[in-house]
């Protein structure tokens, strides 16, 4: 309670110090610097409402293109580690190397099939999706490792599933992220203060005004849509892709293809 007393006694602050550098200021200004009407005090309130309104979209689109790109290199990670564990699978041996296979083309299948749809929604992971990742990680640390190469081997791939995981806790974390609060009231504000310009700044009723207007709403709007998209990194039109597990599905298909061996998988 204390601390918004104190920003609410800031605020007041700056406006008395505002008013009164305007009135002082007044007395000792050149008269030629004066307007015969307040025309002068709109021009400049326009402007600063529109450089208020520039920073804020500025402020809240970097924060947001950040997040996205963040969100994108995650699913990447993920991808690279869902990769590792097929290929360090083939050194293993039967039923293991199967079962290990079979299990994390399912938990990629069901990231892009279903997972995908509960972030768009629900803005969560998929908890089917997390126990077909428990299931790996189990049949994975229960591969028996009877020699320094088995154990090797399965230590590759058990460092490849915490990967996953770690991937996986940040993607769900960018799912349910969202821009704080205090930032989308400045934007609605400084949207509002824009909006209202034109009856402020005493703009003529037109056809021609009411053309570049209905543009400037235009403009706005697509503003404020696009600010919104770019806070649902997996929802909306604008969500990241899934290029990452689909390029690690087509990569197993590759390696399904080729003869299994002992040895070691050129990467």
């Amino acid at each position: 309670m204390l601390g918004i007393l104190l920003q609410l006694a800031v605020l007041a602050l700056f406006v008395g110090v505002a008013v009164g550098i305007l009135v002082l200021g007044d007395r000792v200004r050149p008269e030629s610097w004066r307007h015969e009407d307040d025309s002068g005090a709109g021009s400049m309130m326009l402007d600063m409402v529109n450089m208020f309104f520039a920073a804020i979209v500025a402020f809240v689109v970097v924060i947001l293109w950040q997040q996205y790109d963040t969100s994108h290199a995650h699913t990447v990670s993920e991808g690279k580690a869902l990769v590792s564990v097929y290929e360090s699978a083939n050194s293993m041996p039967e039923p293991d190397r199967e079962k290990i296979r079979t299990l994390v083309t399912a938990y990629t299948r069901q990231v892009i099939n279903e997972e995908w749809q509960v972030m768009d929604k629900q803005r969560r992971l998929s908890p089917s999706t997390q126990a077909t990742l428990d299931d790996l990680r189990e049949a994975v640390n229960s591969v028996p490792a009877a020699t320094a190469d088995e154990k090797a081997d399965q230590d590759e791939t058990a460092a490849a599933v915490a990967a996953i995981t770690e991937a996986r806790f940040d993607r769900g974390l960018d799912a349910g992220y969202r821009l704080p609060g205090f930032l989308y009231i400045a934007l609605w504000f400084a949207t509002a203060m824009l909006l209202f310009g034109t009856v402020f700044s005493g703009v003529v009723v037109t056809k021609r005004s009411i053309l570049m207007t209905g543009l400037f709403g235009l403009v706005i709007g697509a503003v404020i849509v696009a600010v919104y998209q770019l806070d649902r990194p997996f929802a909306g039109g604008n969500h990241v892709a899934k290029d990452a597990y689909e390029l690690a599905l087509a990569r197993f298909q590759h390696l399904a293809a080729e003869p299994s061996s002992s040895g070691d998988i050129p990467r």
